[in-house]
């Protein structure tokens, strides 16, 4: 089982972002269940073992007219030949292109996720859809969005949490936090969480800001209300957080305080699905597939987009009534467990590969 991240990071620091963490933890816990390795590529060679995954990193790829998110190499190709099965996550990039053409001409059978994202690549001439012998989509939104409705290779094997490591903690104390969790980007929305906050409501922003000019408004947002910024942790801080929280919010939008739109803001909503799973409500915005993670008034609360004033009734809402918040929690963890674990997905995509 080869499953190919498109993706450029040092190997030094990990895996990084939500669309490589996504692959890690599904091939971390496919290798549980089927001999599987994990191709991705860096500026170091580097060949480990995390549990019984085994992992590649491809060093010094060509990037495609310079774009970091759009690496390939030859090396791709002898990674195929060995597989049986070849998941490629990230369809419009070169390197998926590359692996699916090896496949079909091999006669492996080659799968695709989509996970935003994504770089210069003939799939801007021509559909690759058919390259591939199914389409693996995290999410309902997801599989609308890429026009997969109704297609019979189209699948939604949605995404997973390590329930044991994200769980309530036994003496865990929610102190009435308004977490947020995240890269801080105009389309997570987090000038509205911010404008929604009354003064004396505490709030953790949690996540590495790359952009600069819009971390710099959102510190002038802040600016005398009891916001903290505690830039990116640990899974373990994380955790921590999550426990603490009166809630969980993620305020994503389509169209972002400078203007910019994108019609895929959250494919998945993954920091909803972990502060489930440790017993937090969520509260998110009507976009993308969030509605889809978090069931109105049962395991949270949903609203509009752009709307600080339906955000700020909500969190008023939530730290008023300790007692409903805390049984959306723990309906919250059950549907995690029920639904959204590593060990559910899978099944799913085992069960794709195989039909």
């Amino acid at each position: 089982m080869l499953h190919l991240v498109p993706a450029l990071f040092d190997a030094d620091d990990g895996i990084i972002g939500g669309a490589e963490r996504y692959v890690f933890e599904l091939a971390r816990h496919m290798a549980e269940v089927v001999p599987t390795r994990l191709v991705t590529f860096g500026a170091r060679q580097r060949e480990d073992r995390v549990g019984a995954l085994q992992v590649r990193v491809i060093a010094a790829p060509w990037l495609v007219r310079g774009q970091r998110s759009n690496p390939v190499a030859a090396a791709v190709l002898g990674e195929v030949r060995r597989a049986g099965v070849v998941h490629c996550h990230q369809q419009h990039v070169a390197a998926s292109s590359l692996a699916a053409l090896a496949s079909r001409m091999m006669g492996r059978r080659v799968f695709c996720t989509e996970l935003g994202g994504g770089g210069w690549d003939v799939s801007a001439y021509i559909s690759t859809d058919r390259w591939y012998h199914g389409h693996l989509h995290i999410s309902e939104y997801s599989r609308t969005i890429a026009g997969h409705d109704g297609t019979p290779r189209a699948h939604v094997v949605l995404g997973g949490v390590d329930a044991d490591r994200f769980c309530p903690g036994p003496a865990a104390r929610r102190d009435g936090t308004v977490l947020f969790v995240g890269r801080l980007l105009p389309h997570k929305g987090v000038n509205d969480l911010i404008d929604a906050l009354d003064p004396g409501v505490p709030a953790e922003i949690i996540g590495p800001a790359p952009d600069a000019r819009y971390f710099g408004e959102l510190q002038t947002r802040a600016h005398g209300k009891q916001v903290r910024f505690s830039g990116q942790c640990s899974d373990e801080a994380i955790v921590e957080a999550y426990r603490r929280a009166a809630c969980v919010v993620l305020p994503s939008v389509y169209k972002d305080i400078y203007g910019g739109e994108t019609r895929v803001p959250e494919l998945l909503g993954q920091t909803l699905l972990e502060g489930m799973a440790c017993g937090a409500p969520g509260l998110c915005t009507a976009v993308g597939s969030l509605p889809e993670v978090i069931e109105h008034a049962r395991t949270g609360l949903v609203v509009p987009p752009n709307d600080p004033a339906a955000l700020r009734a909500a969190i008023r809402w939530m730290r008023a009534h300790p007692e409903q918040r805390t049984a959306m929690g723990e309906r919250g963890r059950q549907r995690v467990l029920e639904r959204f674990t590593w060990q559910s997905v899978v099944r799913r995509c085992l069960d794709v590969y195989d039909a």
